[in-house]
């Protein structure tokens, strides 16, 4: 049981990882320090777009419009959080 807790956490961990990243990334292409144009960096960004989408797009339904600021990923880091506690608070049950 402690493996499936690391590998789940670890998991997390990645999809932390990829929703800072693609943040990160897209304030670094607001204030046009990365550009879109250039093919690593387009195929970075839509790669990472294309990961977590699938996370967002949930979020993005319930959350009203905010006028251009998007809390999507400040959910998601919320709700990635909230189940990590879940998750350490819970393994000492199993054990």
């Amino acid at each position: 049981m402690q493996s499936l807790f690391q590998i789940l956490l670890m998991i997390l961990d990645i999809v932390r990882f990829f929703i800072i990243a693609h943040f990160i990334m897209s304030w670094l292409i607001q204030f046009q320090v990365l550009n879109i144009r250039q093919q690593f960096v387009a195929q970075l960004w839509y790669g990472i777009g294309r990961l977590v989408d699938p996370i967002y797009g949930p979020i993005r339904r319930i959350l009203p419009q905010m006028g251009g600021v998007d809390l999507a990923p400040l959910v998601a880091l919320l709700g990635i959080q909230a189940i990590r506690i879940v998750l350490y608070n819970n393994v000492g049950s199993f054990v």
